[in-house]
Formats: C-alpha cells, sequence, structure tokens
C-alpha cells in the first residue's frame, strides 16, 4: 500500500515536488509506455475523437474563465452550508462545476486570528526546532500539534462545514464502504507567508499522486478515470464516490504524498488575504482540466510554439494523436512526488491567464478544492500583512481512512509529524505541544472521534450499511468500543 508502510525520511515540503526540490525530472521508464498503451487499446479512434472535441471546449472555457476572474469562485456562508436540509441545487452545482469554494465564517474571526497568535507563541517557545520551508525564511511549517491546529480541526464549526461540503459529492451506494457524516482529522502543515516572499512559489500542481492517476494499481483500481480512457470525457464525473475508496494515491513513498483520500483539499485563513497576497490560485473548471491532464500525454503538436502563433500553435489541426510515436513520457508526472502542470507541457489550459485567485478573505473563512483540481500558490506576496493559513482537508470514513487514522494517532501521541508528511523526531521535544489528554479537554466528542480518539458511534439512525460496517471496523482497527 506504498505510503501506508513506513516512516518517511525527515524534510519539507520542498522535497514534495521536483520544482522546489532543485532535482531533475528524469524520463519515465518503459513499462509507461506499455501501460499507455494499454489504457487506450481498442478505443484509440475514440480516444483522438475525444480530444479533438476537448479542446474547443477548454478554449471557450478558458475564455471565460479570463474574463470573469476571482467573481467565478462559488461563495457560501458557513450557515447556509450548516443548515440541515443543506445547499440549494444552484449553489451545490456552481461548486460541483468549479470545483472549488469559499465557506465564508466558519471560524469566529477574532477566534481564526487567535489561532496565529498561538502559533507564533509556540514558535517562540521552541526556537530553532522546528523544520520548515525555506530554512532561511521560513514560511511553511513542519507543525501539525500546535493548541491552534488541533483546536481548529475539533473545532464544531469546522465539523459542520466539512460534513457540508461531503454532501456536495455523489451519494455513495448503501453497500459502499464509506460514511460522508464521520469526517476524519487529518493533520497537515501550516503556513505564515511574510511580505514580498518569493520562495514558496509553488506553480500549477494536483496532490493525490501523479503517475498513480494513469496506474492500473494506482486510480485504475477504482475505475475512476475510465470514461476519459475510453474516449468518453463528457460522461466522467469528478463526484462518484464509490470508485474513489479502494484507489492507491501514494505508491512511492512521497514526501507529503498524500495517502489518505482526501475528498477536498483546504485551507482556513488565519489572517486577511486578496489576490496576489499569497493566496491560493485554481483552474475552476475540475471536468475540462482532469480529462485534459489525462489524454496530454496521448497526443503531440505538428509544429512548435516558436513556428506558428499562439492560436495556431494550439487549434486542434496542429495537434494528432501519438501513435507509433508514442514515448514513456506523462508530461509533469514523477513517481515519488506531485503532478505539476505548465504552460509548455499542458498549452491547452493556458494556465498564465486561467489560474484564477481566491478573493477577498477574511480570518475564518475555509477555502477549499476538489481532490483532482489545478492549484497554485501566489508567485509573489504583494500583500502588507502576512498570508497565513491552517491546512485542514475535508476527509470522509473509509477503511483506507481508519488505518491511517491509527497510524496519525500514534505519531500525535509521540509528537511526531502526520504519516504521510517528512518524518524525524517533529515536535516530541517541543514545549507546550498538544498531549491526548490536552485534547480531551478542548474539543467535544465528535472530534474526539475524528482525532481516532473517541469510537464512532455505530449505532447512529439513518446509517447505510456500508458506513455502520466502516465505522465498526475503524472503531476495531482504533480497538475502540
Amino acid at each position: 500500500m506504498g505510503a501506508m508502510s513506513a516512516p518517511k525520511r525527515e524534510g519539507n515540503i520542498g522535497d514534495s515536488f521536483v520544482s522546489l526540490s532543485g532535482a531533475a525530472r528524469q524520463p519515465l521508464p518503459q513499462r509507461y509506455l506499455d501501460l499507455k498503451k494499454r489504457l487506450i487499446a481498442g478505443h484509440e479512434r475514440k480516444v483522438a475523437d475525444s480530444w479533438n472535441r476537448l479542446l474547443p471546449a477548454l478554449a471557450q472555457q478558458n475564455t471565460n474563465i479570463a474574463q470573469e476572474g476571482s467573481s467565478v469562485i462559488p461563495s457560501v456562508a458557513f450557515q447556509d452550508l450548516a443548515r440541515l436540509e443543506g445547499l440549494s441545487s444552484d449553489v451545490r452545482n456552481t461548486i460541483r462545476h468549479h470545483g472549488c469554494a469559499v465557506v465564508r465564517g466558519v471560524i469566529p474571526e477574532a477566534e481564526a486570528r487567535e489561532y496565529k497568535n498561538l502559533i507564533e507563541s509556540y514558535l517562540a517557545q521552541n526556537p530553532g526546532k522546528t523544520n520548515a520551508f525555506p530554512k532561511d525564511n521560513p514560511q511553511v511549517w513542519e507543525l501539525y500539534w500546535t493548541r491552534a491546529q488541533v483546536e481548529a480541526r475539533g473545532h464544531p464549526n469546522m465539523l459542520a462545514a466539512q460534513k457540508g461540503l461531503m454532501a456536495v459529492w455523489d451519494k455513495p451506494g448503501p453497500e459502499a464502504e464509506i460514511d460522508l457524516g464521520a469526517p476524519v482529522s487529518y493533520a497537515d502543515r501550516l503556513r505564515i507567508r511574510q511580505p514580498g516572499d518569493a520562495t514558496f512559489a509553488l506553480g500549477p500542481h494536483m496532490d493525490g499522486g501523479s503517475v498513480e492517476r494513469w496506474e492500473k494499481e494506482g486510480y485504475g483500481l477504482g475505475g475512476v478515470y475510465d470514461t476519459i480512457f475510453e474516449g468518453k470525457w463528457e460522461d466522467f464525473s469528478p463526484w462518484l464516490v464509490d470508485g474513489r475508496i479502494p484507489v492507491v494515491q501514494d505508491r512511492y513513498q512521497g514526501l507529503g504524498a498524500c495517502s489518505a483520500f482526501r475528498m477536498f483539499q483546504a485551507w482556513l485563513s488565519m489572517s486577511p488575504i486578496g489576490p496576489g497576497e499569497g493566496t491560493l490560485l485554481v483552474y475552476p473548471d475540475v471536468k475540462l482540466s482532469t480529462a485534459y491532464l489525462l489524454l496530454r500525454p496521448f497526443f503531440k503538436a505538428l509544429k512548435g510554439k516558436s513556428e506558428l502563433d499562439t492560436q495556431k500553435y494550439l487549434d486542434p489541426s496542429n495537434w494528432v494523436f501519438c501513435g507509433e510515436d508514442m514515448d514513456t513520457d506523462i508530461q509533469g508526472a514523477t513517481p515519488g512526488h506531485g503532478q505539476e502542470l505548465n504552460d509548455d507541457a499542458h498549452p491547452h489550459l493556458e494556465l498564465t491567464k486561467t489560474m484564477t485567485p481566491m478573493p477577498q478573505l477574511r480570518p475564518g473563512d475555509f477555502v477549499v478544492w476538489h481532490c483532482d483540481g489545478i492549484h497554485a500558490v501566489d508567485p509573489k506576496h504583494r500583500g502588507t500583512v502576512d498570508s497565513s493559513v491552517l491546512y485542514i482537508p475535508v476527509c470522509p470514513l473509509t477503511q483506507l481512512n481508519a488505518r491511517y487514522l491509527v497510524r496519525q494517532r500514534d505519531n500525535f501521541r509521540n509528537g511526531f509529524p502526520g504519516p504521510d508528511f517528512p518524518g524525524g523526531k517533529g515536535e516530541s521535544e517541543h514545549v507546550g505541544r498538544v498531549t491526548e489528554e490536552d485534547a480531551k479537554k478542548m474539543v467535544e466528542r465528535q472530534a474526539l472521534e475524528a482525532f481516532g480518539l473517541e469510537a464512532f458511534d455505530e449505532t447512529q439512525a439513518g446509517l447505510s450499511d456500508g458506513a455502520r460496517k466502516v465505522r465498526g471496523m475503524a472503531n476495531e482497527m482504533l480497538q475502540l468500543s
């Protein structure tokens, strides 16, 4: 199961991406050519035809995105997300189309601001003890067990927001071993990015694996992208839950590569953050961008950028199915690293003009994006105050996530980083680190369930057979009852 097997070596977020690590990207071995051929075997003509339908759709959407800017990002008030009847169909459909959203006011602003004060105090108590990136001017800290992080992950509003967001996905089948009513806490890092910083300039990328998206032993285990490889990208839905349950996202022990199922990646703002101020950028059409990424390795340009103007270079007539000229390359995918994208490798996404910043945010706002979503970081923080966030993804209870929770709980007790992240002694020697005893005084029962410190309620009314089963499996793995 790849990353589920052993602790990872020490490091930081720079090790997660080839572009940040400074390493050269190596050619993929021969088996990837064989894989590519097998993926589309018998569907070559349909795949080629589907590409010719995809490129005009992308071009039109790119124009729309560039014109609308940040206004295209859906915003919803926390109260609307958390109410019993859930989101209106219009808002839900808008989130599903764009694959991202801002949930306003999940944490009261004063509390969210105080989180940053608590973290800065914790760092001051532990000078020189915390790994960070970059080392000489830290912007992203390898911290997981501060009081602020534990309180934020366990806040009743956070858990309610996570349940509301999981309901944006299609309802799983009654036997599917997943529970969308039982959020699982996933301990992630934090960012305090200072004005003027240009070092944490992480370009367009996708988490949740890279080559695994094409591999039969990765996303192929659930058939997540089968319709795309059959030449029917229009039938692909990013929101089908059942096929995601068995997926293996980290086959290569990548530092920071996620082995758990995160339905949404997300962060909670601890400061005011506007466009250009060290914020998140996304490509706000998850279906089209995913289809393009997955089909791109099967096509090539007849003439290069230097030979044609941009419009003619991108025109479908300049792009053909590779056929006998197919090679091993999967653009931007490197085993053990995140999937990276750029204008040279993925020109039809027109990333320079389509990567869209989040709108103006206040402390306590919660920013979320689909696990297939292309996202990036502002190349430079041009604001006047720090851009500070806690990474808190949205994770359902599954067997995979329960296994992860067992390991994460052990690491919490020892003060080590979360299992997906660079290893080492972490915060085990930090003064003021939250302990299990502290956590049980800080948060309510539902949060303790999410942390793996209390049993999930197997008797709750309304559970599907699959959800009840997975709660039982989780309690057995956690040795709770």
